[in-house]
């Protein structure tokens, strides 16, 4: 099938330099990040490029449910709004109003735009994601952790294109194009040959400006994937291979140079249009890409950032003390940001002086613009497919149930979710399970009352029960001492989860305290931690569900590891549509949970 316009239009903006590994270790002394604002200015040299990104798309064609279809917005008066925002027809519009008046203007993206997706896009294999990115005008990704969640081959199907191995193409006489952008590994590389998995940079060329693109992810992407899926891969520090390959490109004659990472912060403030530079006590940004950003080579003008899910537009100081953007969108398309870059001709760097960064902000993609008409068309095809499977009712419930958008350590829908988790594995001959725990990271979504389509108000249908848990782990149950037990629970606030704690969501019976006023393991208050009312007894053996990514040590849990006497029971996501069923009905629908089992000290 012949390309699109805007397939074309983008491969004849993105080249991809030849001599990637051959050029890789060439060095050269730092050179300035950026260029005589005055004198520019007054010769006229320069021209502004607009740079728009977003991040952690996860498949989100549709709006988003709930709470997690909002972004909090503070008012004039230091109140707080939540405004509902989101959705492909919406992010289209936004992006496409955005580059109006703008004749140098490149979109970006930080990783993350499939993988965990509703079902829509998720029951394709995400393939109506990667057509929806083609279609808006992406121009370049970095790959992020969730692209790994079917592994190497699947993520170079989805670059590279190809009917799916096993379900085949789905719709007569088309097949899957792939994406028409470059998704960039640049800190993944093969075992056996030592090169990237696909393209590590790439440069976006417009009449005669020049713009180098790097995208990595997180180094630890190997602690939250499964591992099947990366057997062959290794994933290499995010500062020293930026680095790298900002010396390639600097020799290559690209001066202005962007990092693309799926790595990010915690701002001090939920709300997207918090002032991240504000000098006040507690103000600011935290989290892994503050060391990062404080690391990357001056030659890197722009940081574009992604997995917390957190809106923020701040300046950090790179190694030369200059400031420097580093910027993130929050998730699910409800937002974008929109980034001045001012290149110089003469230089061919992008100016930046002691006391000026890149201007960037956030802004919202708000649900009461026009929709895209050619993502309305994208979602009903793609919606026809999918309406056998994801119209059928699996459950009723009385209001909404907050998962993903509850924004505390536990959520109803997590308590939920594990109890469904126990009761699928607890009889014996199905496990003999005595507890369940589910990462909170595999909650991913709300449950809304409102009905998304034709189902009625408090209808839960298995499309939205897809969309809560679309990753299908198989369910195990394992042995664990209660020494081993209150390990894992103390792996949660401590070693790689100590800067951005997990809070494993617990099924009914299992209650314990956190002190988030202490450092590491000690949040977690040992004698605390009781099983249906008794104390948990380090030597003993007890039974203990949880799905098979947790099971195997995923999200820096390795306590779980060493369980012994596994049993494999159903999906995770049968045992959730089966529970549902169970205990709710029309006239007696599930109520939210109090969420009350963990007791949090602030």
């Amino acid at each position: 099938m012949p390309a699109t316009p805007q397939r074309r239009r983008t491969v004849r903006r993105l080249t991809i330099g030849a001599a990637v590994l051959a050029a890789a270790g060439l060095g050269a002394g730092a050179l300035p990040a950026g260029a005589d604002t005055g004198q520019a200015a007054r010769t006229g040299r320069t021209v502004d490029v607009q740079l728009l990104s977003f991040n952690d798309f996860h498949g989100n064609l549709e709006p988003p449910q709930g709470s997690s279809g909002t972004v909090e917005e503070v008012q004039p008066d230091g109140s707080k709004k939540s405004v509902p925002a989101g959705g492909a027809e919406y992010l289209a519009q936004s992006l496409r109003t955005a580059r109006k008046g703008h004749p140098y203007s490149v979109t970006a993206a930080a990783g993350d735009l499939v993988g965990a997706s509703p079902l829509l896009s998720g029951l394709f294999h995400d393939e109506p994601t990667v057509e929806a990115m083609n279609k808006l005008g992406l121009d370049v990704t970095s790959v992020g952790n969730h692209e790994f969640d079917e592994g190497r081959k699947e993520l170079t199907r989805l670059q590279k294109g190809g009917c799916h191995p096993k379900d085949g193409c789905y719709e007569d006489g088309k097949k899957f194009r792939g994406a028409g952008f470059p998704y960039l590994t640049a800190n993944v590389t093969d075992d056996k040959t030592g090169n990237p998995l696909l393209k590590p940079y790439t440069v976006w060329k417009h009449k005669g400006v020049k713009i180098g693109f790097i995208g990595v992810t997180l180094e630890g992407t190997p602690d939250i994937v499964n591992a099947e899926g990366i057997k062959g891969l290794k994933f290499h520090d995010e500062v020293k291979t930026i680095n790298k390959y900002a010396k390639v490109l600097n020799r290559q004659g690209v001066k202005s140079v962007v990092a693309l990472i799926h790595e990010g912060g915690l701002p001090a403030s939920t709300s997207y249009n918090y002032n991240c530079d504000s000098p006040g006590p507690g103000d600011g940004i935290s989290g892994p890409i503050t060391e990062i950003a404080k690391h990357v080579t001056p030659r890197v003008d722009a940081l574009v950032t992604g997995h917390t899910h957190q809106a923020y537009a701040c300046t950090i100081p790179d190694p030369s003390g200059k400031p420097r953007t580093v910027t993130s969108a929050a998730s699910y398309g409800k937002l974008y940001t929109d980034t001045t870059l001012t290149y110089d001709r003469r230089t061919h760097d992008i100016v930046r002086t002691a006391v000026k960064a890149p201007g960037a902000a956030n802004h919202v993609v708000d649900r009461t613009q026009p929709k895209a008409a050619d993502m309305t068309s994208l979602i009903a095809r793609w919606n026809k497919l999918a309406a056998p499977v994801a119209g059928r009712p699996v459950g009723h419930i009385s209001a909404d149930i907050a998962g993903r958008g509850a924004n505390a350590p536990e959520s109803p829908l997590g308590d939920v979710i594990s109890d469904a988790q126990l009761e699928a594995t607890k009889a014996d001959g199905k496990g003999g399970a005595q507890l369940a725990l589910m990462n909170p990271g595999g909650v991913r979504s709300d449950l809304a009352f409102k009905a998304s389509g034709s189902e009625g108000d408090g209808v839960v249908t298995y499309g939205e029960a897809f969309t809560v848990q679309p990753f299908t782990n198989m369910m195990n149950v394992v042995d664990l001492t209660g020494a081993q037990l209150l390990t894992a629970l103390q792996q949660q606030v401590s070693g790689p989860n100590a800067a951005s704690p997990k809070i494993l969501q617990v099924s009914k019976g299992l209650t314990y305290t956190l002190d988030m006023t202490k450092s590491g393991a000690d949040r977690v208050v040992k004698d605390s931690v009781k099983l249906n009312g008794e104390a948990l007894d380090p030597a003993r053996t007890y039974r203990v569900a949880m799905n098979e990514f947790l099971a195997g040590g995923g999200d820096g849990f390795p306590a779980f590891k060493d369980g012994k006497n596994k049993y494999v029971g159903p999906s995770d996501l049968d045992a959730f549509t089966a529970y549902l069923t169970a205990h709710s009905s029309a006239d007696k629908p599930l109520t939210p949970p109090k969420a009350d089992r963990i007791t949090v000290v602030k």
